[in-house]
């Protein structure tokens, strides 16, 4: 299955029913166990296979498995198979995209700042 265009999307502003705020709030539980979100960071940089990614954030092989399953499920992440080894990737762009607004907010939270502040601050400027 292709990858909309851009232009194909809803406007991310438009009326969100209950069904779909199901639907996303099951998948953000993605985020609710760190080393499921230190699986998706360790994948930004491109795919690895289940030793690699245990490696890199210091889990055991079989707990990894575990989390790339659901994962998988939750269509955040996919698969490539060569031979005998899986290798893992991110699903598309907007998990990254995802991933790294996450990160951003978080970082903008922890010190205080605000979108608001930030026009306060740029209208004292002009």
């Amino acid at each position: 299955m292709a990858v909309p265009h851009p232009l194909e999307h809803s406007p991310a502003d438009r009326p969100l029913d209950a069904a779909e705020a199901s639907e996303l709030a099951e998948a953000m539980r993605v985020f609710a166990t760190a080393s499921r979100v230190r699986l998706l960071f360790a994948l930004i940089d491109g795919e690895h296979t289940v030793d690699e990614l245990a490696a890199i954030v210091a889990m055991d092989p079989s707990a990894v498995s575990q989390q790339l399953r659901i994962l998988r499920q939750l269509r955040f992440v996919a698969t490539r198979r060569d031979g005998r080894r899986i290798h893992y990737r991110l699903h598309d762009h907007h998990v990254s995209e995802l991933l790294a607004a996450v990160r951003h907010h978080h970082e903008h939270a922890a010190r205080g700042w605000s979108s608001q502040g930030a026009a306060a601050s740029e209208a004292k400027v002009k």
